[in-house]
């Protein structure tokens, strides 16, 4: 997933980032809301982790601001009060969820999970061909056989499972599954193809990972 996380404690945005790019997301972080707004529209983001203490401005006016301009953005909210009232006033002002620190990075992860597939069209499983991809699990198997990925090259592989029978270019895929720093002249995109056409494709006969010429690439188990 593409992540913006609006954090102001630069140890905590860093917790974050670090944890959830270990597990193959683009993380972008900002550390005071004034650009939250423009970002949440520039840029395609799956989902958004907003704190409520933010400098000089309260994270329920970053929030009012990223929904007016994109509505259907789901925003996770992190905040150091626990109070009843406190939990109703983050969800009352839009959020769709909303976190307690301190907190566990593997809760924070699962919840930005479900927020990600919350409202979108798709199932759990996923499958094209004889490939199937969990995206609960995190697990994908091709004619029965577990495939073993590392976090990276599952990103890139379920962004093509969901762009399944569609071609994708080389900056949309780095647009999604890597950051806004990411360096655009590196071959990173194509390393990472070779190597999923090895785990994914070698060995069958029929090849699903293929590359557009002039345009990018498309995973699909139709004819060509």
């Amino acid at each position: 997933m593409r992540i913006l996380v609006v954090e102001d404690d630069h140890k905590v945005a860093a917790f974050i980032q670090q944890g959830l790019e270990q597990e193959g997301h683009a993380v972008d972080v900002l550390h005071d809301g004034a650009r939250a707004g423009d970002e949440a529209q520039a840029i395609d983001y799956d989902v958004a982790v907003l704190d409520v203490m933010l400098p000089g401005r309260s994270g329920f006016q970053v929030l009012r601001d990223m929904r007016a301009r994109r509505a259907t953005l789901p925003v996770l909210m992190l905040t150091a009060k626990n109070t009843v009232e406190d939990r109703v006033a983050g969800l009352d002002s839009g959020a769709d969820d909303y976190m307690v620190k301190p907190f566990a990075l593997a809760e924070l992860s699962a919840r930005l999970r479900a927020l990600g597939r919350r409202g979108v069209p798709h199932e759990i499983v996923l499958r094209v061909a004889d490939l199937e991809l969990d995206s609960v699990h995190r697990t994908v198997r091709r004619g029965g056989q577990p495939i073993d990925l590392k976090p990276k090259e599952y990103a890139l592989l379920e962004f093509l499972v969901r762009n399944a029978d569609r071609p994708v270019t080389r900056s949309l895929i780095i647009e999604h599954v890597w950051n806004i720093h990411f360096d655009s002249i590196s071959n990173v995109v194509e390393v990472h193809i070779n190597s999923l056409r090895k785990k994914v494709d070698r060995g069958f006969s029929v090849q699903l990972i293929r590359t557009i010429r002039g345009v990018g690439y498309m995973l699909t188990g139709g004819a060509m």
